[in-house]
């Protein structure tokens, strides 16, 4: 299988710049979408034989709540409790007490001024069990808490682990029971079945357009990099349409992380700089890296290697992740392949080789060692591969792709033809002018998949597989 990803068979060329655009406007999710997420997760609780289930947020860890409300709670808390009949209470803080009649699934509100910021008016204010009480708890239910993390450790056990805050676990603990309270964040997010694992062409509609974005802005940022253009000049180009983003946004020039600061500054870009430029929005993330060079002369004499020794190795793995991953594939064979290619004894990266993508920009993960989780149509996939080598500017070409099988390519393209005329231009853009083949499983989310300009003082020159594979 990696006899075709030698590094040697990947070099830069001249190409055409990718620019197909996808969705103008976001994408909203249905009500029929929100009813199937509901019904998904009314019967996986019964499958688990729950009779309510409880899903904690905040801003950074709302995506589960958001999943069945269409909100997240900005910045305050908030908590879902849904029982197995489908009825549901909101708890919500003073500023998102409004919600309960925007909320995407009915729901009783009950105002919780915990939730709210400090200092804020306490009205209504009750021992905390109270708020959960009249949500309908009660001694002897089972009762799942959802948080945001899975706790898969092989000396955990993940049941009795809660990443809510503890005055929250105290109250519900008191009410149902210690031996009644498990995790049931995998009902949400488990790389296996997860509730949210897989999207329906809705679903794909929606997250594109945040995917897209992403993509866009490095690519126009990517475009004006030169010397003399500020980290924050570059960032401006990184920001579209006030949408949130899921991640720090990433405009660094030269060392980064001095005085542990992650964000742009008034730092100038000077030739052979390492370079990083990264945005999420939700539904996907793009991240690329290199140097801030024309070619490899004006590289610095020790990283003069920089293309074979790092970033052609890496982008034959990216090209190995994209012609392989399959619907059906387990997650450990691809793992073991990206091994293979880019074995992590010598490129030293650490996280899995690739994860799912929503609301969100890591959910979770199918793609570790050993892992019999099958890749599966409707899958959101992240390319997050993460080599390093001391002294070398990093490597990136991070996008996503979806999978999706011949129904649901046939739903894509009867309820978003457009959406569905782009993801072609882009793979036929892959095929013929990167020259990496691609399943007729695989739809780019963006039009920058596999698209690595390494030297952003160059913009005609990306890495390219010198022969294409055959068809799949």
């Amino acid at each position: 299988m990696t006899n075709n990803y030698d590094y040697t068979d990947f070099s830069l060329k001249e190409v055409e710049v990718p620019m197909f655009k996808g969705a103008a406007s976001p994408v909203l999710l249905t009500d029929a979408t929100m009813a199937e997420r509901q019904n998904i997760v009314l019967n996986r609780m019964r499958k688990e034989r729950l009779d309510v289930l409880i899903v904690y947020a905040d801003l950074e860890h709302g995506s589960n709540f958001e999943y069945l409300t269409g909100f997240l709670p900005r910045f305050e808390e908030s908590i879902l409790v849904l029982h197995k009949t489908g009825d549901a209470c909101l708890l919500l803080g003073n500023e998102n007490n409004k919600m309960v009649k925007y909320s995407r699934i009915p729901a009783k509100g009950i105002h919780v001024p915990y939730f709210s910021l400090p200092n804020q008016p306490m009205d209504n204010d009750r021992e905390i069990a109270e708020y959960f009480m009249e949500a309908g708890l009660r001694q002897g239910l089972k009762t799942g808490v959802a948080g945001w993390k899975l706790f898969t450790s092989s000396v955990a056990d993940n049941e009795k682990l809660f990443d809510l805050p503890g005055y929250l676990v105290d109250a519900i603990r008191g009410l149902v029971g210690a031996e009644c309270m498990v995790n049931s964040s995998h009902i949400f997010i488990s790389a296996k079945d997860g509730a949210r694992i897989i999207n329906n062409a809705n679903e794909i509609a929606h997250y594109e357009y945040g995917a897209s974005l992403a993509s866009d802005c490095v690519l126009q940022a990517m475009n004006h990099v030169r010397p003399g253009i500020t980290e924050l000049e570059l960032g401006n180009y990184l920001s579209a349409a006030g949408q949130r983003n899921s991640v720090v946004t990433i405009a660094a020039a030269g060392e980064r992380f001095e005085y542990a600061n992650f964000y742009p500054l008034d730092k100038c870009v000077k030739i052979g700089d390492k370079m990083s430029l990264t945005v999420g929005y939700k539904g996907g993330l793009t991240s690329r890296s290199g140097y801030a060079v024309e070619s490899e002369r004006q590289l610095a004499e020790p990283v003069r290697d920089y293309i074979p020794r790092l970033a052609a190795p890496y982008f034959a793995a990216v090209t190995a992740w994209l012609e392989n991953i399959t619907i059906g594939m387990a997650g450990g064979a691809l793992c073991q392949l990206i091994q293979e290619v880019l074995p992590q004894e010598i490129f030293c990266w650490k996280l899995n080789p690739g994860h799912l993508c929503s609301d969100e920009e890591w959910m979770s993960s199918p793609i570790y060692p050993g892992s019999k989780e099958l890749l599966k149509s409707g899958m959101i996939l992240q390319t997050d591969i993460i080599p390093g080598i001391d002294g070398y500017a990093g490597v990136s070409c991070e996008s996503g792709i979806v999978l999706a099988d011949e129904s649901l390519r046939q739903q894509i393209q009867r309820e978003y033809p457009e959406l569905f005329e782009v993801f072609m231009k882009r793979r036929n853009y892959i095929r013929n002018e990167l020259n990496i083949n691609l399943s007729k499983d695989v739809l780019p989310m963006t039009d920058t998949v596999a698209y690595y300009r390494p030297f952003f003082l160059n913009p005609k020159a990306a890495l390219v597989k010198k022969n294409i594979a055959g068809e799949c």
